[in-house]
């Protein structure tokens, strides 16, 4: 037994010289393992971040577009509506995106499984107010989501004052 172990390590040890032969001769830029970021190509850059976050904010403009259909639409139809979304938020899962735009996905993401998530469930038959309160827990993920893209872009909101009433 103990020297078919032997010839089993000695087999495994002679494929692996072979493997290893067949890899020496590969010339790989070193380009393929250090990958240096300057300002022009790194989409976190505060120069490239608006181009960055665009694919994302479209597929959420375009899903906003879409829910907003629902709001109108009878129970019959949603089934429809339902469809379109899930293929936009398949769609904004399955966008790569960069790290800095992590938390910005999430709250995508949360705000689009929400949204569909009610409407299924009112689909189904759950009360108005059941509805109601999953899209208010939607739009509060949308509204941090606002707050991560206004964020990421360096905008500075202005408080809102109260105008004074017209004379």
């Amino acid at each position: 037994m103990p020297n078919r172990i032997k010839n089993f390590i000695s087999y495994l040890f002679i494929v692996f010289l072979f493997f290893l032969a067949g890899c020496g001769n590969q010339n790989v830029p070193t380009e393929a393992f250090f990958h240096t970021e300057t300002p022009g190509n790194d989409p976190c850059s505060s120069a490239n971040l608006p181009t960055t976050v665009q694919e994302i904010n479209n597929l959420m403009r375009e899903f906003d577009d879409a829910s907003q259909l629902a709001t109108n639409t009878s129970p019959q139809q949603l089934p429809d509506i339902i469809s379109n979304l899930q293929r936009i938020r398949r769609a904004a899962e399955d966008t790569r995106i960069p790290v800095c735009l992590g938390s910005l996905k999430t709250h995508q993401l949360n705000h689009m499984n929400l949204t569909i998530q009610s409407l299924i469930a009112f689909v189904g038959g759950t009360s108005q107010d059941e509805l109601n309160a999953g899209l208010e827990k939607a739009r509060q993920e949308h509204d941090l989501y606002s707050l991560e893209i206004v964020r990421l872009l360096g905008i500075t909101l202005a408080p809102i004052t109260a105008t004074p009433p017209a004379p």
